[in-house]
């Protein structure tokens, strides 16, 4: 048992390593990973490292778990330290924490949230972590719902394919909250994700000298258009 035990934690140490290698390898190579230039630089065999990531999909799909947990807990956090009684400053929470993850992490918000790297497709098994940053959004829609604090929206329901889209979006993360308030938080959802790749991708470079006090304007004006108060 104690065998096991120790050879559990030798390979869970070395999947670490082979992970923290292959991110400073997208900082020069995007997600064009080699799993041999990995075990090169860890002084392995290219063979060894299979043992631990059968496939270079198999190490990106990692990766891509770690980037979107790591997104989802620093939200989660950001938004628990705010009552629930000021949806407002929580929508603000989370709009800055997603902004500076990002910044501390730009290749790995460049993996998640940049181009799609060709040739790969990320299984079912990262849509949990994938959503955990907008269902943080959603439960801030509902309490504020719940809590009398969320103006009541009154937009032309989009075209009746995208209202079935907007009710399995609804009972997944806002179930009480109506279509129209949840079809302007994803609005909401995008401009902010837009703004940060703007930022993060070079896209504002000498046009917003001050990344963030910009990025806190619209996010309050957002804020807004959402109806949250």
């Amino acid at each position: 048992m104690k065998a096991n035990s120790i050879r559990a934690r030798v390979r869970a140490e070395m999947t670490d390593e082979i992970k923290e290698t292959a991110r400073r390898h997208l900082q020069t190579e995007g997600a064009n990973l080699s799993l041999r230039a990995v075990a090169r630089d860890l002084g392995m065999v290219s063979s060894a490292i299979y043992r631990y990531f059968p496939s270079r999909d198999d190490l990106l799909t990692a990766l891509i778990l770690d980037a979107y947990n790591a997104l989802g807990e620093t939200a989660e956090h950001a938004v628990s330290l705010v009552p629930p009684q000021a949806p407002a400053d929580r929508w603000l929470a989370l709009a800055h924490a997603v902004r500076d993850w990002a910044v501390a992490h730009p290749h790995e918000y460049a993996l998640i949230y940049g181009s799609p790297v060709p040739g790969y497709h990320a299984p079912e098994d990262t849509v949990a972590a994938g959503i955990r940053a907008v269902t943080v959004l959603g439960r801030i829609l509902q309490d504020a719902a719940e809590s009398d604090t969320l103006d009541r929206i009154d937009d032309p329901l989009p075209p009746p394919d995208s209202v079935e889209n907007l009710k399995r979006v609804c009972a997944v993360i806002a179930p009480s909250v109506r279509l129209e308030t949840v079809a302007r938080a994803l609005s909401a959802w995008v401009t902010l994700f837009g703004q940060v790749s703007f930022e993060i991708f070079g896209q504002m470079r000498n046009t917003i000298n001050h990344p963030a006090e910009f990025f806190d304007h619209q996010m309050r004006a957002q804020a807004r258009y959402i109806g949250l108060r």
